[in-house]
Order: structure tokens, then sequence, then C-alpha cells
């Protein structure tokens, strides 16, 4: 099943039932995982990473660390995932799969140039 990237006018359709979303938190400076999978026309939240705690970013009850990650599962399914793009990380979404390794997304959607505001993927292939 495919996913849809999409940010402003620019959209990416790619082969995808299952990917990982990572980035770096803004101010604590520290990486987050969340593995996330395509379950009819939804995303369903798999699991989640985070490699340290500080502000906003407390492992949830439950979490068990592994290999210096706090590791943890929440329910979750949403239509879409709707990302910020703030310019205030250290790097940006990345999003990766099993086939095509980690992509950036900012870079990859809007050409580098940080004009899109909000990065959205959702199941199914991009209709424009």
């Amino acid at each position: 099943m495919p996913i849809c990237i999409a940010a402003g006018m620019a959209a990416l359709t790619l082969a995808a039932d299952a990917f990982t979303l990572a980035w770096t938190h803004s101010v604590e400076r520290t990486a987050w995982q969340e593995d996330w999978r395509v379950h009819g026309a939804a995303l369903e939240l798999v699991q989640a990473r985070v490699r340290g705690s500080g502000a906003g970013m407390e492992p949830p009850e439950g979490a068990q660390l592994r290999d210096g990650w706090w590791v943890y599962r929440q329910p979750l399914t949403v239509p879409v995932l709707r990302l910020a793009v703030s310019g205030a990380t250290v790097d940006g979404w990345r999003l990766c799969t099993a086939d095509q390794g980690c992509r950036e997304l900012e870079s990859l959607l809007a050409g580098g140039d940080g004009a899109a505001a909000t990065i959205e993927i959702r199941p199914g292939a991009c209709v424009r």
C-alpha cells in the first residue's frame, strides 16, 4: 500500500506500508523515532523511542530503557499525520523505509527552501 507525503504544492507517493519517522527535539536536541504502519485508511503508531528525557519529552509510564532509548507503545491511529516545519530544529523530519532508507522530508518536498509550513503523511496515493 502506498503512502502520500505532501507539503504545499509538492506531493510524493511512496510504496511503503510501514515507515519510521525520525527527528531531533528542538530544545533538548534529543533523537526521537516513531514506527508507523498503514492500517486500512489510517496510520497506526506501532512503537516510539526517545533517546533521553527533558523539557516536554518525558517517556510515558511503562516505557522501558533499551540500548539508551526509552521504548514505549501508546495506542494511536490517525487518518493523517501533520508535521510542523518550524526551522528551529537541528535537522528536519526524516522518513525511513526498509527498502529506500531515510529521506529528509523538507528537502524532498520543498526543494530545500523551507517554504512548507506543514508536511502531511496519509495512506494511499497522492491525488492532486
